[in-house]
């Protein structure tokens, strides 16, 4: 079985691009606080590379921005490419089936915060919000 489910904060705003074919994708990624802190006491995070597909990738790019909080479900996927100068590279991310918003930002779609609201419980399948620990 190969699930991921991760919580945490965009570190830039969200990148959408096409396809040739005309498929959204939408590429961010997100700071996951560990659970444990470190010998200075503080909480180190792992950054996390996000893919999205199709319609979510474009609520994705139209209600996200820097900063926001979001939980994501998808799965692991590891892929290789080789460079224009022949070096061979390994990427590590997670491709979303599911992100569910939050927190309610500004936006940088131009929506307010009861478009961004209604966005999100319409992906959520009308469920509330749940609390998040940190």
């Amino acid at each position: 079985m190969n699930k991921v489910i991760l919580i945490g904060r965009l570190g830039q705003d969200p990148e959408l691009r096409y396809t040739p074919n005309g498929t959204a994708v939408c590429n961010f990624s997100i700071a996951v606080e560990r659970s444990f802190t470190n010998q200075q006491g503080k909480r180190e995070v792992d950054w996390v590379n996000i893919v999205v597909w199709r319609k979510q990738a474009e609520n994705c790019a139209n209600y996200l921005e820097k900063g926001r909080q979001v939980a994501v479900e998808g799965r692991l996927q590891i892929r290789s490419y080789e460079t224009d100068e022949g070096q061979k590279r390994k990427v590590t991310e997670v491709v979303a089936n599911n992100v569910q918003f939050l927190d309610y930002g500004q936006g940088n779609g131009g929506g307010n915060n009861q478009g961004q609201k209604a966005n999100n419980n319409q992906s959520q399948g009308g469920k509330e919000d749940i609390d998040v620990p940190f």
